[in-house]
């Protein structure tokens, strides 16, 4: 009988004798101690402390201390990005996958011989989570591999975790439902991978290693709901409000309740349940964030991302004292905190706060983050995190001294961490020796894109070289010093690029980098001037754009961005320097840049005016192998952005104006009537919509995959808005 067939059955198998014998006694308390060794040793790693995880897990030969070396090593891999780490990873997990897979038989053997104990999860679940936990690390890595063979594989063994971590949760629910527990729907839908017929039939995949023969299945669907909240039968008002679309939800924190150790009394159960939350809940979270095109691929062949429901499954993990609850803690500030950083359409903190999932939670990840603090408190990623939520709070400054001070992690990975987050921090307030310095830093730590370290440090350098330039009193030895030294960082970040590769092909940044040397030296040769005399509009202030940075400043930030976005800061010869102005792509990057800094001041008409203007220029002069053609698709995900924040401004009932300007509320229909309120904030979030649209289906440019992230979080807000507003049509 295979897994699946355990998985789909209503209940466990129960036993002729209810009490279990001594031996099977003490199997289970040899397992629950296994579990317990592990899970105790593995928490080291949230605590900077991998060396002594592996010391502890070596003592160990079960499954669950083959996962946890195997979590030691993906962790070094995915933080630091090195190859040799990933190799290690790579066969510390196969040997897991292995192990777990024939204790995962073994268990099953034994249930079907002497029956199973009185348990939530079908025999052999806790090994299943194991293998799928492995499984789903091991997809990462080869993912993350420069090689094409390894990623399909990645991928490949993605898709047998999704299936095995879908397949548990629903023999949870099905379990707790025949107890007498019913489970409240997430409002999710249609996550579960299938063959594209919509039945779930996986035959297909006849060879998965969960599946010895194709097995008629019945009739009903597999759930495509999360149903982890729940609400037992005469206790409803204990357990009342688990529903994240109760319109009556009085607090965010309600939905968060969970079935907790009252409900898993069972160490096993908890850590069955604990570790599948954690573990489909990130990845349905990574799915769901994809760009547009690669999401539309990734769904002809069965993936569904779901970012609503995976949140929700993470903050239920997080209830849990174990490994499992602190990597699902650590990825969701991960996400708030640096994913989210990213974007711009999101509900308002107060909506978030009343249980809009898809917003940035800012109180409860601020809880969440003590909690971690307290439980792991040698450890340097949770002080990062705090960093991460004051920048994200316009608290550059406050970001900075936190940084400064969390340099003394036991892991190098880490601290390459800090030193990356603190060279954009530096970059955004403008403290340019400070941004190249750091940025340099980053390159002894790790590996991960040498070319865009380089990139970074060489733009750092030209505006101290521009600044020294344009100086009331010249210092002409200063001067030379930071334009040869910003030309050698320059050319170094065009050197280096294509050195890292994501399935054997180049980095997209990388890739960017490369065409905006070219471009510069095309440019010198043409108008007879030196290298770095050929940077066009502020490189910096692009990069500034590009991660966002603008979202994070306050006013005096704003002001000296706005600056450094002065065409008076070229250092060309005059004649030289209108050619430069003139060129199309100059002028939109100009626009675009500006525009988000009067977005984030609050200037939405003047956005809107910079915005207009750039949209206004034909599409085809942006095409050739130097131009910059994410200029205006850029521009066409800011118009959406700008267009978003007057309907948040138009909810909040909040009649802004800045210096003589006012925003406009007094839109007409087609007859001249004017438009009610709901009639307004309707069209303003079509019109958002169109825009987004507009950019998912501008077709290929460079770094579409970082603004369509962009995109896909705002498509997101949008269905949750229209769903809030009950304008989403079937």
């Amino acid at each position: 009988m295979s897994l699946r067939s355990w998985f789909r059955g209503a209940t466990p198998r129960s036993t002729v004798n209810p009490s279990p014998s001594e031996s099977q006694i003490d199997l289970q308390a040899a397992e629950i101690a296994q579990i317990q060794d592990a899970m105790t040793s593995a928490a080291k790693i949230m605590n900077d402390d991998i060396d002594g995880a592996e010391i502890d897990l070596k003592k160990g030969s079960s499954p669950y201390h083959d996962l946890g070396l195997g979590i030691t090593t993906f962790m070094r891999s995915i933080l630091g990005f090195e190859k040799e780490m990933m190799a290690e990873a790579s066969k510390r997990l196969a040997n897991c996958e292995t192990n777990a897979w024939n204790e995962m038989k073994k268990a099953q053997k034994d249930s079907a011989t002497n029956g199973q104990a009185e348990r939530i999860h079908p025999a052999g679940s806790q090994y299943a989570l194991v293998h799928a936990e492995a499984q789903l690390m091991s997809a990462v890595v080869g993912v993350l591999h420069e090689s094409l063979t390894e990623g399909l594989k990645g991928f490949y063994k993605l898709r047998k975790a999704f299936l095995t971590l879908d397949s548990i949760m629903e023999a949870e629910n099905t379990y707790l439902k025949a107890k007498g527990l019913h489970t409240e729907s997430t409002g999710s839908k249609g996550t579960a991978p299938t063959n594209g017929t919509g039945s779930g039939d996986q035959t297909e995949d006849s060879d998965l290693d969960f599946v010895d023969a194709p097995e008629g299945l019945p009739e009903e669907k597999t759930p495509t709901q999360y149903q982890g909240h729940l609400e037992i039968e005469g206790e409803t008002e204990k357990m009342k409000g688990l529903s994240i679309n109760d319109k009556e939800v009085a607090s965010a924190d309600e939905w968060r309740k969970g079935p907790d150790s009252e409900i898993f009394t069972d160490p096993v159960d908890a850590f069955v349940h604990s570790g599948a939350n954690m573990c489909f809940g990130v990845l349905l979270l990574i799915i769901s964030m994809v760009p547009p095109a690669f999401s539309r691929l990734l769904s002809i062949i069965g993936f569904r991302g779901d970012r609503e429901r995976g949140v929700t499954m993470m903050w239920q993990s997080t209830r849990f004292d174990n490994i499992n609850g602190a990597v699902a803690a650590l990825v969701l500030l991960a996400y708030y905190n640096g994913l989210l950083a990213f974007a711009d359409i999101l509900p308002s903190e107060e909506e978030t706060e009343r249980g809009a999932i898809v917003g940035y939670p800012k109180k409860r990840c601020a809880e969440l983050l003590a909690k971690m603090r307290t439980r792991y408190p040698d450890s340097r990623l949770w002080r990062l995190e705090e960093a991460r939520g004051l920048s994200n709070g316009k608290d550059l400054h406050g970001a900075i001294a936190i940084l400064l001070k969390n340099t003394d992690s036991k892991m190098r990975q880490v601290e390459a961490l800090n030193a990356f987050e603190l060279s954009l921090n530096t970059m955004f307030v403008g403290d340019y020796p400070a941004t190249r310095d750091n940025f340099l830093r980053c390159i002894e730590l790790n590996d991960w894109s040498h070319s865009l370290y380089y990139y970074f440090a060489g733009c750092a350098e030209l505006e101290t070289y521009r600044t020294a330039f344009h100086a009331k009193v010249r210092d002409e030895t200063q001067i030379a010093l930071h334009k040869r030294k910003a030309e050698e960082l320059l050319l170094k970040g065009r050197s280096t690029a294509g050195m890292k590769r994501f399935m054997a092909r180049p980095m997209p940044f990388e890739v960017y980098v490369s065409r905006k040397i070219s471009k510069w030296e095309e440019r010198q040769k043409l108008l007879g001037i030196d290298f770095v005399d050929a940077a066009g509009l502020s490189p910096g202030q692009e990069m500034v754009f590009l991660w966002n940075g603008t979202k994070k400043m306050a006013k005096a930030e704003l002001d000296l961005s706005e600056q450094m976005l002065s065409w008076d800061r070229l250092t060309a010869p005059e004649g030289a320097k209108a050619k430069i102005m003139a060129e199309c792509d100059e002028q939109v990057i100009k626009d675009v840049c500006l525009a988000a800094i009067r977005r984030c001041g609050g200037e939405l008409d003047e956005a809107e005016r910079l915005l207009t203007g750039a949209l206004e220029i034909d599409r085809n002069l942006f095409k050739g192998p130097l131009k910059d053609d994410w200029a205006q698709p850029a521009a066409a995900y800011e118009m959406a952005a700008v267009t978003w924040w007057r309907v948040q401004r138009k909810k909040s009932g909040v009649s802004v104006v800045i210096g003589d300007e006012k925003v406009d509320t007094q839109s007409t229909t087609s007859n001249g009537e004017p438009l009610s309120d709901t009639e307004w904030l309707k069209q303003q979030t079509a019109l958002c919509e169109e825009w987004l649209e507009k950019v998912t289906n501008w077709g290929a440019f460079t770094l579409d995959a970082r603004i369509g992230m962009r995109v896909q979080t705002g498509k997101d807000t949008l269905k949750w808005y229209k769903r809030e507003q009950g304008w989403e049509t079937a």
